[in-house]
């Protein structure tokens, strides 16, 4: 089932998440639905909070840009309670764009190279390094699990320049392709 995304705003992207158990109730049908939504929106991640729950919950397939990032074909991942650790390295600023901030994409500077413990959809242990664009849809996504949105990574004042389209998303004044959750109103 496709869900909505919620939009920058939103007191829900904004709360830290909380583990998760293997008691969680329907899990296998909230990783296909999330599936889904991540795919019926275009993107290539998509994280528990942007569909309303604030839980350690990431969905990643990120073959669509295997065009342009070769490394990530038949990159697909379920990541439950992931911890990031960032690792000494090179820096690198690329454009990103989200579905939870939709008409924007800024310059943003992340770190190369990560470490990743998480468990799969089975609760199994798993740890890696990552570098490159992987590091960044990981580091991307992980920050939603951490409250933050992208554009956090941004100076003041291109926040101050897009200050506009924020507050169109806001209001609701923001169309998308998909089903969305707009911030609540404001009485």
């Amino acid at each position: 089932m496709k869900l909505p995304i919620y939009l920058y705003g939103h007191p829900v992207l904004r709360k830290i998440s909380e583990d998760i158990t293997p008691e969680y109730p329907g899990l296998e049908g909230l990783l296909a639905d999330m599936y889904e939504t991540m795919y019926a929106s275009d993107g290539v991640g998509l994280a528990a909070p942007q569909i309303g729950r604030n839980d350690r919950i990431i969905v990643i397939d990120a073959s669509p840009l295997a065009e342009n990032y070769p490394e990530l074909q038949g990159v697909k991942m379920t990541l439950i309670n992931p911890r990031l650790e960032v690792l000494d390295g090179d820096k690198e600023t690329r454009a990103e764009g989200c579905l939870s901030l939709p008409g924007i994409a800024e310059n943003v500077t992340r770190v190369e190279h990560i470490r990743l413990r998480w468990q799969d959809e089975k609760f199994a242990p798993h740890e890696a390094e990552f570098s490159g664009f992987l590091a960044r849809i990981l580091q991307h996504e992980y920050d939603h699990l951490e409250g933050k949105v992208y554009i956090d990574h941004i100076s003041a004042i291109r926040k101050q320049l897009i200050r506009a389209k924020l507050n169109n998303i806001v209001t609701g004044r923001t169309r998308c392709d998909y089903a969305v959750r707009y911030a609540p109103r404001k009485k």
